[in-house]
Formats: structure tokens, sequence, C-alpha cells
């Protein structure tokens, strides 16, 4: 929310709002120095995660590597402007990876911090407990530098943590002793190959630094990813749902779908969806016990094609005993207190990115962060442009 700009959500009933006061993010970041000179594209309302959904306010965000290709979502538009050296930061909204994920396909670090790290009045609502204000950057520092600069209580919101980081020296990459659980399929995801080869590699730079790498089980199901759905189509049903009756047939059909799910989940299923979600967090709690962090693929798979039409042909769902989805960010939603860091990690063989997620202990950036660092000097990629 920026004073003077419109706050559209990338819907076209809201393209001729303009709010008149900035969001707390906002005032931090010009009270700390920095100069706000756009707002980028995104999915109508966040919803498009993977392929971009066509805004009629902003049109198609694309992928800096290969224009063909989708930046991932939401906040794709943040992921291009920053991997493709437009502003060394943006900030993103992550309600299931909508940070990670353009992260993870541009290129580029993002940060989904732990819940309330980042005070957030945007929502209708106060209390929602799966969003988060992420930054994206071309380096950990930087997204080091936007964290310190936006953390800390306000009365905005009442879920904003009160006891902010010290992050007011560079992160350090020293990772000698630290432990860390690896899962590369959290115990259900079918992972392009050369994404595990990837992640493998970035572990093994850890350990070359000095970390201890374990593989471990998680046991995560697509049940758990099923949850988080219903989750966000009441989320959708609850906040957005009463615009249906003016602009349903200029609303996309995946907006329009999810919140017509939302209206069918009953109020006691609804909270039966903690029930489950608490042994989520049970599950990643056990991943965590006695490590500093659990490291997986930020995605399961390659960037799709930019426009819907262009999405691959391959299967979503469970087939075969595997999950296939291509991101593997939304259940850490679920965990919400739990930081989760995507980081570059390689290139496919057609040149397009990889990302490697490093999630932790509830809202322990820092050492996200320290492990993070620890990648980029073991693997150098900041400074690294697309051929754009």
């Amino acid at each position: 929310m920026l004073a003077g700009l419109p706050m559209t959500s990338g819907f076209q009933g809201w393209k001729d709002y303009v709010p008149p006061t900035d969001a707390p993010l906002v005032q931090r970041i010009r009270a700390a120095g920095g100069i706000l000179i756009a707002k980028s594209s995104l999915s109508e309302f966040a919803v498009g995660g993977i392929d971009n959904i066509n805004s009629v306010v902003a049109g198609f965000a694309r992928n800096p590597y290969h224009t063909a290709y989708a930046t991932g979502g939401s906040s794709g538009g943040s992921g291009a402007a920053v991997a493709s050296g437009c502003v060394p930061l943006a900030e993103g909204s992550d309600m299931g990876g909508s940070v990670r994920i353009p992260a993870a396909w541009c290129g580029v670090v993002g940060l989904k911090p732990g819940l309330g790290r980042i005070p957030m009045d945007v929502l209708p609502g106060n209390y929602d407990s799966i969003s988060h204000h992420g930054p994206l950057a071309r380096t950990v520092d930087d997204v080091r530098l936007f964290l310190a600069a936006t953390q800390g209580p306000d009365e905005a919101d009442i879920q904003s943590v009160t006891t902010p980081l010290d992050l007011s020296a560079p992160v350090a990459g020293d990772v000698r002793g630290v432990r860390l659980g690896l899962s590369i399929d959290l115990g259900c995801w079918a992972v392009d190959p050369e994404i595990e080869a990837a992640v493998r590699a970035a572990a093994d730079a850890w350990r070359d630094a000095g970390a201890v790498v374990e593989e471990v089980e998680v046991g995560l199901t697509a049940r758990d990813e099923e949850l988080w759905a219903e989750l966000w189509a009441v989320f959708m049903a609850a906040y957005y749902g009463h615009l249906l009756e003016e602009f349903r047939d200029r609303m996309d059909r995946d907006v329009v779908r999810l919140i017509e799910t939302g209206d069918r989940i009953g109020a006691a299923h609804y909270k039966r969806l903690e029930v489950e979600r608490t042994t989520v967090w049970r599950r990643v709690a056990a991943a965590l016990d006695g490590r500093d962090a659990l490291v997986c693929p930020t995605m399961a798979q390659a960037p799709w094609g930019a426009r819907k039409a262009d999405r691959p042909t391959v299967p979503f769902g469970e087939v075969d005993g595997r999950y296939h989805s291509p991101d593997m960010t939304a259940v850490f939603n679920l965990v919400a207190p739990c930081p989760a860091l995507s980081l570059p990690a390689g290139v496919h063989t057609d040149g397009l990115p990889i990302g490697v997620q490093v999630v932790g202990h509830r809202w322990r950036e820092d050492t996200v962060l320290r492990l993070g660092r620890a990648l980029e000097l073991a693997r150098p990629w900041a400074g690294r442009r697309p051929p754009v």
C-alpha cells in the first residue's frame, strides 16, 4: 500500500483505487532512506503462483532468463525486476510461496520471514495466519538489509513480532557445526532430476563449509498441500467473494473457482483443518529437532511457459504414489512462524534457474540468512545477470 499510486491487487475493479496512506512496511523503507520507484505486476489477488495469470491491469511478467517462460508468482513482477537489474530490492507477499516461487524461477534470493516479523496491514482482516511480506534481492545481505529496515512491532498488526533480531551487521557465512536436515522430496514430491542434483550440490557445498548435513524424513503428503489450498479458498471467499456479483465475468476463472470452493467449505470442516495443520507442524518440528534448518528444493519442476496455454503436459496430483506439483513452498506457510529462504542453486540444461529452500526454526531468520550467505560464498551467483 503506497500512497499516491494505484493499489489494484491485479484486479480490474480496483484499477482506480489509490490509497491515501503508506503501509507500515513502506513507511519503514522510506525512513531507512529507500526510494520506491514503481509497483510491479502480480496475478489477480495474488492467486497465480505458477504460471502468469493474465492481469488486465498490468499484463504479463516474463522471465528475464527466457521471456517465453513464466517468472512464477504471484510476485512475478518483483522477481523479474530484481533478476533483470531494474532494482536491487523488491517486496512481495507470500501466502503459499509467492516470494519464493519467483525467486527460484528468476534466479534471485527470496525470503518468507516468520509470521509477523514484518508487520502486515494490507489485508481486510488482521488475524490471517499464512500471509507474509518478504523481500526479493540479488544477494543475501540485501535481504538482510530489507529485513533490518522493515522488521519490528507495529500497532497496525496485532500479530507483529515484538522482539526484533539484531541485523545491524552484514551476514556472516561461517556455518561450521551448523546441522542441516536434507530432504529432496519432503516425503512425496516428484522432483526433476536436475533440481535434485542442484540441491544435493548445494548440500555438498554446505558440508565443505563445515556444516553437518544428513538426510531426513519429513513425511509430508499431498493432503498437506490440499489443506493449505482449502485454507486459501476460504481466505479468498471471505475477503473477495462479495466481488463476484458485480465482476464475475471480468475476473480470472481460476479466481472465481477458488472463491466458489471456499464458499462450499463449512465452518466445522474449516476448524478441523487446524487439527490437520497441527500434524504438519509436528512432522516439520520432528525434522528440525536437533538441527538448525531443513533444506529442500524450492520448486520441484522447471519454469513453465509464460501463458496458461503454455503449461507443460505433466501430471498434477498423486500419480504412481508421487505428488506432482511444481511448488514445494505452500506447506511451509502452514508452519507460518518458520522462515523459509529460497536461494539460487544452479541452472537447468536450458539455462533456466533452480532454487534451493532453507527452512528454519521459528523466527530464526538470522540462521537461514547465515546459511544463504555461506552458499553464496561457496557457489557465487550474486551479480549474475540473465541474457536479456
